[in-house]
């Protein structure tokens, strides 16, 4: 009963995104080997609790801000307000615990700019193994239940855009129309976690829960020049590139 993504690898789609697509400033959440940051060709921030990155992820960027931190304490920072930064594009991949993705989302949304997209990744779980929320009892790749932001997303914020590309390989959640200055999330945070905290898959449905949604073809974002993301994209003319000193 579980539909697997098979779609394009999900780095694979960053990677191209951001070859094609430039945006002022993109935020990370769950960077660790910083695969996923390094094609980012804008202003960059990066959160990790613990680094582990073993590849160039400065590149070309024209500023990066990396912060060995937690999410909350990173949002607690209030360093995106201080410095007036509204991400664009926002990829959430920290801890797969729905409540901390719940706040990672909360806490993106109220600093994003309201054209932008946030993106949640592995929220497909392709089997129910790797949906406890014990790590430890996981081998291999762990989704944890962080697939409950979907149903959570439908139910308290129904108007939010929500679209889940097919990648690979466990699903991409790209949600549009933000509200920064909406607080419902954050007004019933203990309800909504009291309510979800005991639901497993099994208990939820897994048709159920993959009723709520239809794959979109990430083929098609690709080829049609990824339409999601244009609304929040800047003009080409205006990218810093970094220039050498003359030697």
């Amino acid at each position: 009963m579980f539909r697997r993504p098979r779609g394009y690898h999900y780095l694979d789609f960053l990677s191209e995104l951001h070859r094609c697509i430039l945006f002022d400033w993109y935020l990370e959440i769950g960077c660790r080997t910083g695969a996923s940051l390094a094609p980012v060709r804008g202003k960059a921030i990066a959160v990790d609790p613990r680094f582990r990155v073993r590849i160039d992820v400065i590149r070309q960027k024209p500023a990066l801000h990396m912060f060995q931190t937690t999410s909350d304490d990173f949002f607690a920072s209030g360093f995106l307000q201080a410095n007036r930064i509204r991400p664009g594009v926002s990829f959430l991949d920290g801890m797969h615990l729905f409540e901390y993705l719940l706040r990672d989302f909360i806490g993106t949304e109220t600093a994003s700019d309201p054209e932008g997209v946030i993106l949640m990744h592995d929220c497909v779980p392709i089997d129910s193994e790797r949906t406890t929320r014990d790590l430890a009892a996981v081998r291999g790749a762990w989704t944890g239940d962080v697939w409950k932001l979907v149903p959570i997303l439908r139910k308290w914020r129904p108007d939010l855009k929500m679209t889940m590309l097919d990648l690979r390989p466990t699903g991409m959640l790209c949600v549009t129309n933000l509200s920064p200055g909406n607080t419902v999330l954050r007004d019933n945070y203990d309800r909504i976690v009291a309510e979800y905290l005991d639901q497993t898959i099994e208990s939820f449905g897994v048709a159920r829960f993959f009723g709520l949604f239809d794959f979109a073809p990430s083929v098609r974002e690709v080829a049609e020049g990824f339409p999601m993301f244009r609304p929040i994209a800047i003009d080409p003319s205006d990218e810093e590139v970094p220039r050498p000193l003359g030697t």
